[in-house]
């Protein structure tokens, strides 16, 4: 069955507490429905609470590749909770919204800052060697990408919806570049599992999106 938004809630509250220890407030409920009324905008398409409740199944499936999997979980919270299409910076003001709440709730600022550290590096989806817990956080993004073709396509068409105001051309344009700099990175997954798994069907993919963009 589809995952409901109390189940989201209640994944958020585990998380909270495996994230701060032996505090027990403020209550994260509050911050559990900003951040679900913010993945529920109206702008939104793709980047919805679909898209949260999918990468963190992914987080959960790689989780033994990060170094602390509580700081990706809470990344992946975080990393579209700011998503203004017709704006630049979301995922440096999605970092900022992590930075301002997760010390509220009493998470320690060494998690705190490595939350804020792998939303950033959602800009790029390209982790340092040795950055587990970015390896897992990029992969479970990007995992979209491998999804068989008719999921992957309408994946393609809500991202098109959420920039529905761009001219075809100057989309086509913008979608091409994003594409070809992932197929242009040194390698599109870094964990053994997403390697595996993910790699050759998502370069499928996104070859054939960039081949009908460009012709």
């Amino acid at each position: 069955m589809p995952e409901t938004p109390q189940d989201l809630r209640t994944r958020w509250a585990l998380t909270i507490h495996e994230a701060r220890g032996e505090a027990t407030t403020p209550d994260p409920a509050p911050y559990a429905e900003n951040l679900l009324t913010r993945w529920s905008e109206p702008q939104r398409r793709y980047h919805t609470p679909t898209h949260l409740t999918a990468v963190l199944d992914h987080v959960d499936t790689l989780a033994e590749h990060a170094d602390d999997p509580t700081a990706v979980r809470l990344a992946a919270w975080f990393h579209d909770a700011v998503f203004r299409p017709d704006r630049a910076e979301n995922e440096e003001r999605s970092a900022a919204l992590a930075e301002r709440a997760l010390p509220e709730l009493h998470v320690p600022p060494a998690r705190t800052a490595e939350v804020a550290r792998l939303v950033r590096l959602t800009i790029t989806h390209d982790p340092g060697p040795g950055d587990t817990n970015g390896e897992v956080l990029c992969d479970a993004d990007l995992a979209i990408l491998a999804s068989p073709p008719e999921a992957y396509a309408a994946y393609a068409a809500a991202v098109r919806e959420e920039y529905a105001f761009v001219p075809d051309e100057a989309f086509r344009e913008g979608r091409s570049t994003v594409l070809a700099q992932l197929l242009d990175l040194p390698a599109l997954f870094r964990t053994p599992y997403g390697v595996a798994h993910w790699t050759d069907k998502a370069r499928t993919n996104l070859t054939a999106e960039l081949e009908l963009l460009r012709a």
